[in-house]
């Protein structure tokens, strides 16, 4: 009997013992998925930490239409002094005057997801197409300088000279060159936004301070040296009582004076240019050159940023965000004259 008694206590004890084993190693088991779950929930506030620090950094694509001009340069200066103020990285392109190119950067900043995009379209009319697909992707659009003009895309703001009010400001100036009478001509690019608005300023002041000016060519040249040299060489054998040229940038205005020197009538042709770049002011100050409207792209650049920030800040900034346009003559050598 007791036998039976023993056999039958050893399997209840065994039992007992083998439950409180499997309860013990389901406790540890436990335990370590937790540590587990508690490293794992670690790791990734460790990940999220950058990106979470990196909420106030912002990237902005900059596609500039043509980087080898001095105003862009001084444009992209002023873009990159007041980004660094604020932490904000920027990417700067150069289209280089060409659409396509300008279309496929645009595409590059949405594959790369910057936080905005500033443009300088070189084709107004052609740019939307771009705009749109950056819309799409929720990417907000600035430009500045020139404008889009496409019914396409929507654009947060354009931050820009007062081109009209500068134009204005040439216009004056070659009324005081001319002496309110003759035949003066435009070397144009009438396919860019802000020269438009220039050549409309510059009509407007010849009509209200001086209307006997009579305009009597209106080229497009582009915008190129070559081909406003090329262009000025026929405007003053067609017209040899020419007596001023209003150029819509430097280079025009500087091609136009390599020609007027090229016929030896260096004084006797005035030349009113547009930006006052340093060899226009050269040109200036020593007598080849009337004067220049002269604008201010450094704070271009920067209130192109300020302007975004005020976006990024919740604040929606003016459609339109315009920059005064100064004169630059032969008095204002020697003073600063590259800021308002």
């Amino acid at each position: 009997m007791s036998k039976i008694v023993d056999k039958e206590e050893r399997p209840i004890l065994s039992f007992h013992k083998e439950n409180a084993l499997k309860k013990a190693l389901a406790r540890t088991a436990l335990a370590l998925l937790a540590g587990m779950a508690g490293c794992s929930h670690g790791t990734s506030q460790s990940a999220a930490s950058p990106s979470a620090s990196a909420g106030g950094h912002k990237t902005i694509g900059v596609s500039i239409q043509n980087r080898e001009a001095q105003f862009y340069q001084d444009m992209e200066s002023g873009m990159r002094g007041e980004a660094a103020k604020r932490g904000y990285a920027l990417i700067v392109v150069d289209a280089g005057r060409d659409n396509a190119k300008q279309q496929s950067q645009v595409e590059d900043f949405i594959s790369r997801r910057v936080d905005a995009i500033v443009l300088t379209p070189y084709d107004s009319a052609a740019i939307g197409s771009a705009i749109t697909e950056a819309n799409s992707a929720g990417i907000p659009v600035f430009t500045a300088d020139i404008a889009s003009t496409s019914t396409q895309g929507h654009v947060v703001a354009h931050i820009a000279s007062d081109n009209v009010q500068g134009g204005y400001q040439a216009g004056t100036l070659m009324c005081k060159a001319v002496g309110g009478s003759g035949a003066v001509a435009i070397l144009d690019e009438p396919e860019v936004t802000s020269v438009q608005d220039r050549v409309r300023g510059f009509r407007s002041a010849i009509a209200a301070r001086c209307p006997k000016l009579t305009i009597v060519a209106d080229i497009d040249s582009g915008g190129t040296r070559d081909k406003a040299s090329s262009d000025t060489g026929d405007i003053l054998q067609a017209h040899r009582d020419l007596k001023g040229i209003f150029g819509i940038n430097d280079d025009s205005a500087l091609g136009a004076l390599a020609a007027v020197r090229a016929a030896n009538m260096t004084g006797k042709v005035a030349v009113i240019g547009y930006d006052a770049t340093p060899e226009a002011r050269s040109a200036i100050g020593n007598g080849e050159m009337y004067g220049d409207a002269i604008q201010y792209p450094a704070k271009i650049g920067a209130t192109t940023i300020d302007t975004i920030a005020a976006y990024f800040a919740g604040r929606k900034p003016p459609a339109a965000v315009k920059i005064g346009v100064g004169t630059f003559t032969k008095s204002s050598v020697g003073l600063t004259s590259s800021s308002p």
